[in-house]
């Protein structure tokens, strides 16, 4: 049996070499047929903590490395551009403040 590859959303990676990734779909409602956004999700192992929050990431069914985490990382589809707007805004202080100083 084929395993299975999904592309999904990484949403947590605040543990070492693991990420929560969340994978979206749309299923018809069985009774009025209308589309519900529904979403599974997946612990993923990252051996190299190369992937962070907001990445696009492919990943691939694996065997059980412990108890929820059964898939590995294959590739980053797309990084992600977000910057935080907490550390803007403190590099925007910082910057007023030495441009005071001067």
């Amino acid at each position: 049996m084929p395993k299975k590859v999904a592309v999904g959303v990484v949403t947590s990676d605040k543990m070492d070499k693991t990420r929560r990734v969340e994978i979206h779909r749309k299923v018809p409602h069985p009774v009025y047929g209308k589309y519900i956004r529904k979403r599974t999700v997946c612990f993923v192992h990252d051996e190299e903590n190369e992937s962070n929050a907001g990445d696009t990431v492919e990943i691939i069914e694996a065997a059980p490395r412990s108890k929820q985490k059964r898939w590995d990382l294959v590739r980053i589809v797309t990084r992600t551009t977000e910057v935080d707007l907490a550390a803007m805004r403190l590099a925007d202080a910082v910057d007023k403040e030495d441009a005071e100083a001067a």
